[in-house]
């Protein structure tokens, strides 16, 4: 059975469907089918639309109160909660209030009374979900689902996919996988994992016949100032970039699990590679000084 790929963009990033079937016609659409699927979402909840649905809620957000809300982003908001409970609050999706001054474009830190002034807003503890409607009790507040979207999107198109009989292959968008089944002999598909400083080298690889892949990292978004690098990863506790790791890779039954225990870890710092292993979760760390830890497996094709 030959394998086909195809590229597109969505979501701000480089994507590919990657699948085997009989024939070309058969692959084009299933991956027309995932492709569709990740606009459909990216067109919900981008940030960046006027006509989306977080846009929708977002100007309820910013004023103070309640709005209605269908299944899909109700789920959405359970899960966010249900992460930020067990992260201890620092997976925070209304958090995205501090784009008001952090820019990553330009090698400026903004002041510590800038970065306080916008604490107050956040806080999912103060966002209610019940029964279709979320309810906002500050004003000035938004949601976020930059931590969410493009790891429920890679999990939803190959969901679509299976479900058009896809048997065989996996969606990657720019780096979280959902993998579909197996190659066609049955063997898995190898994923490499890259450096954190170097995106030529290829750390270690994991095997995978089923499931989801997600990487956090400090290298996609960051500036350096005297040396030390500033990410995009923000603590909402304090407004400031975290530090400690500088990549966590996580292999989990879903794409959204596996991002949002990534990046979860990468919140913590040096103690989320101990949150993981407590957790027992397949993953690989790299740290800010360059040490390696994770499931054996992932250590042992990287030495």
């Amino acid at each position: 059975m030959p394998s086909f790929s195809h590229s597109f963009f969505a979501m701000g990033s480089d994507c590919t469907a990657h699948f085997s079937a009989d024939s070309f016609v058969e692959f084009e659409t299933l991956a027309l089918a995932a492709e569709g699927e990740v606009v459909r979402i990216e067109r919900r909840y981008s940030r960046y639309r006027a006509d989306s649905e977080l846009s929708r809620i977002n100007a309820v957000a910013a004023r103070g109160g309640s709005v209605d809300v269908d299944a899909e982003t109700a789920a959405l908001m359970e899960y966010a909660k249900a992460c930020y409970t067990k992260s201890g609050g620092v997976f925070d999706i209304t958090s995205g209030v501090l784009r008001a001054v952090w820019d990553f474009s330009r090698a400026c830190l903004p002041g510590q009374d800038a970065v306080e002034a916008l604490l107050p807003r956040i806080g999912l503890d103060k966002v209610a979900v019940s029964d279709g409607r979320l309810h906002f009790a500050e004003a000035g507040m938004e949601l976020d689902f930059g931590g969410l979207a493009k790891e429920y999107a890679a999990d939803r198109a190959a969901e679509v996919c299976a479900s058009a009989g896809a048997r065989h292959g996996f969606v990657d968008l720019a780096g979280d996988i959902r993998i579909v089944g197996p190659r066609p002999d049955g063997a898995p598909w190898m994923i490499g994992i890259r450096h954190p400083r170097d995106a030529q080298i290829v750390v270690s690889k994991v095997a995978m016949s089923m499931g989801g892949l997600a990487t956090s990292g400090d290298y996609e978004r960051f500036i350096e100032i005297d040396g030390r690098r500033y990410c995009h990863l923000l603590d909402p506790r304090t407004g400031w970039p975290v530090r400690g790791l500088s990549s966590v890779t996580v292999i989990s039954d879903r794409c959204l699990v596996a991002g949002s225990l990534s990046t979860i870890a990468m919140l913590k710092g040096r103690q989320g590679v101990e949150w993981l292993h407590q957790l027992g979760i397949r993953h690989f760390a790299v740290t800010a000084d360059g040490e390696c830890h994770g499931t054996e497996e992932c250590l042992k094709r990287c030495s």
